[in-house]
């Protein structure tokens, strides 16, 4: 029996456990990998429905971003403010190589990103309604955008409503108590704040601005969307903004 195995095999256990000991040390001090910091691109906080939306969006969503701000003299932010541009492409989102200028596309996106966040139902039927019903606000309700536009620093107690947006008020406030009633509020879709609610929240704002006429549950959703800190948050930037579109500062 040869006299110089035993302490080979001690030898070689040793360097084994030195290796393995090893291995956690070097994954401690490993790079960590970095968080993509997306941009989003926003016009007027008091004037812009559109940068409100995909704000929030992002907001809901929890990921890091830095606004991007565009003059309101950029003539075509103020075409999209007045409703003269043929799209809508501010707000703007640029994360991780993807770039989307659509509310409901960067709704979408978000979602895809960050699913944990909820901007959207986890229910199939309750999803595709929260999808129909946010696809409508994307495109719809034309005479209520021009009629009463959003202007967070404006209040018109006893506003008159023209008599082509009334029919858009009534869809917008059966849309907000059908989901109210289906799902228990106190947002659309149930407990959880998400997509649909970002995009009907600057019609909160008009409502209020304008002082239309609604039902209970109605009053009680603005004033939900209304008391989220991140409207308190985005409606206290608004009130700085210095500049001023007068034609979005109509006097009734």
């Amino acid at each position: 029996m040869s006299p110089v195995a035993a302490p080979t095999k001690t030898k070689s256990a040793t360097a084994r456990k030195t290796s393995s000991a090893a291995k956690p040390a070097a994954t401690a001090h490993a790079p960590k990998a970095k968080v993509a910091v997306a941009s989003l691109t926003l016009s007027s906080k008091n004037y812009s429905s559109w940068s409100l939306r995909g704000w929030l969006l992002a907001k809901f969503a929890g990921i890091p971003f830095e606004e991007v701000m565009v003059s309101p003299d950029d003539a075509d932010a103020r075409k999209e403010l007045l409703l003269l541009a043929p799209s809508i492409r501010v707000p703007c989102l640029t994360h991780d190589g993807a770039k989307v200028w659509n509310t409901l596309a960067i709704a979408q996106y978000l979602n895809d990103i960050a699913p944990e966040a909820g901007l959207m139902p986890k229910d199939r039927i309750a999803r595709a309604h929260c999808r129909s019903v946010s696809g409508e606000m994307n495109s719809g309700f034309a005479n209520l955008r021009a009629a009463l536009p959003m202007n967070l620093k404006a209040r018109h107690p006893g506003h008159k409503v023209w008599a082509g947006a009334q029919p858009d008020i009534d869809r917008v406030t059966e849309i907000w108590t059908e989901c109210l009633e289906t799902y228990g509020g106190p947002y659309l879709f149930g407990a959880q704040r998400g997509m649909a609610d970002a995009m009907f929240a600057p019609v909160a704002t008009r409502f209020i601005t304008y002082d239309v006429k609604l039902n209970k549950p109605c009053i009680l959703y603005c004033q939900t969307i209304m008391a989220m800190p991140e409207m308190k948050e985005w409606i206290a930037a608004a009130k700085l903004e210095p500049d001023e579109i007068e034609e979005l500062d109509m006097d009734f």
